[in-house]
């Protein structure tokens, strides 16, 4: 089946210009360059009429807690949240239950993903203290890499002491797989804590939690990780990065093509101010911090000589979960949805010097090119047809019945739009069409390929 879509602005490559994107069954066949709708009587035609044509967006960093969490999440409801919001790839953590730290758990996840998952899906396998010797048995077009927790995690995934990350690093290098670093350093949040509890209290109000997974906690830890990567030249994306400092130390001295940054979604929007008014709903690993610091990561995201992703880290939790203050409340918070929306938002507000050309660059292409994933996240001849359509200057707000993941809240709750996903396409498929109800197609995802 041939299809249309014509009238928009394409936002491509770094260019934007009126034009049709041709699609046929799962692949884009042909992007013309021309105001005028060419003529095919045999062709279904989607009207893009004032809004901008791109690319499904990646997000490289995500928690759909399926297996052994789904009380919070599973893979069907935040794939839909996902189509919902224009998301037509994710790759999604190893901290599940069991963990995915052996060839059969992510094994498990694939097969479960390929039954449930409305977008294309792929996931991080997690190391250990013990695990190193399986990364040379993984296949590297299936999975975009390595995650290692050089911070507090659960059960078994925390990494520590010189030798045991040396070998991380070592055996990543060899399995020729990128490594994702969550870098905070856990001897410095006990220390902070432990000192933050004796004057406040053994859970301490959330205003303290950037003070507790601190600055040091984290400069300390990604500089660690840059040193490793370094030494023995491993491909390094560090996740999530929350500090001023630590773009300091990387542009001064590890700038280099086999280390790269992620910074999240959560950490550009809100910053220490905002825990009065939203308090734990916006309690995250690491803690969302200064004016200062969410500020030079806006900047530092605008700068097109630098290599950056943007994800979520989407990580859904119930709100009795949210409950507490610093050691009781879960960490984490779904943005999955709304990232798009929202990073467009911001472009819109002039809060920064974002474009809608470089948010469908930090989006879309750089993760495809980070990862090496195979023929998505660009519109080009030949490649899956994973599209979005975006309407701009179009006011909404955010409220919960639009809400799609299991968890059924957002922090963003309340919060206006400028800009509105109007439909997504994964595969050629249309997954999501705004104002109807439910999902347009069904199980449409397939498994990310990667350096093939």
């Amino acid at each position: 089946m041939k299809t249309l879509i014509t009238g928009g602005l394409i936002v491509n490559e770094g260019e934007t210009f009126h034009g049709t994107v041709v699609l046929e069954d799962e692949k884009i066949t042909e992007i013309i360059r021309d105001t005028r709708t060419p003529r095919d009587h045999h062709a279904q035609t989607v009207d893009a009429t004032g809004c901008i044509v791109m690319p499904g967006v990646i997000d490289d960093h995500v928690h759909f807690r399926e297996p052994g969490l789904t009380e919070k999440a599973d893979m069907e409801s935040e794939s839909r949240a996902a189509a919902y919001g224009g998301v037509t790839s994710y790759f999604e953590m190893p901290n599940t239950v069991p963990q995915t730290t052996t060839l059969e758990t992510i094994e498990e996840k694939f097969h479960t993903a390929s039954q449930k998952s409305h977008v294309n899906y792929s996931f991080f396998f997690g190391a250990t203290n013990k695990n190193t010797a399986l990364f040379k048995e993984l296949d590297r077009h299936r999975i975009p890499g390595i995650k290692l927790f050089m911070g507090s995690s659960t059960g078994n995934m925390l990494v520590e002491g010189s030798e045991n990350l040396k070998e991380v690093f070592r055996a990543a290098k060899e399995a020729q797989l990128p490594l994702m670093t969550h870098c905070e350093d856990s001897g410095i949040i006990h220390q902070n804590m432990e000192a933050i509890t004796r004057l406040h209290g053994e859970d301490p109000d959330v205003r303290f939690h950037p003070l507790i997974r601190s600055e040091e906690a984290c400069w300390q830890s990604s500089l660690l990780a840059m040193k490793l990567a370094q030494d023995y030249g491993t491909q390094l994306h560090i996740a999530h990065i929350s500090t001023q400092k630590e773009l300091e130390i990387y542009q001064e001295q590890f700038q280099q093509p086999n280390i790269t940054l992620e910074v999240c979604v959560p950490h550009l929007l809100f910053c220490d101010k905002d825990y009065e008014e939203l308090g734990t709903a916006i309690k995250c690993n690491p803690a969302i911090k200064t004016k200062k610091d969410r500020d030079a990561l806006r900047q530092f995201i605008c700068n097109p000589q630098h290599t950056v992703t943007i994800g979520t880290d989407h990580a859904p939790h119930l709100l009795a979960q949210k409950k507490g203050g610093c050691r009781k409340a879960a960490s984490g918070m779904p943005m999955l949805q709304f990232s798009l929306v929202s990073m467009l938002t911001l472009a819109s507000k002039n809060e920064c010097p974002l474009t809608v050309e470089r948010v469908v660059n930090l989006m879309c292409h750089q993760p495809a090119q980070l990862f090496q994933v195979s023929k998505r996240g660009f519109l080009r001849p030949g490649y899956q047809a994973d599209i979005v359509i975006v309407r701009p200057h179009t006011s909404w707000k955010l409220t919960p019945d639009i809400i799609q993941s299991k968890c059924g809240w957002s922090p963003l709750i309340g919060h206006t739009f400028d800009w509105r996903v109007e439909r997504t396409f994964c595969n050629g498929h249309s997954v999501y069409i705004y104002n109807k109800v439910g999902l347009a197609s069904d199980i449409c995802g397939e498994e990310i390929r990667f350096r093939c």
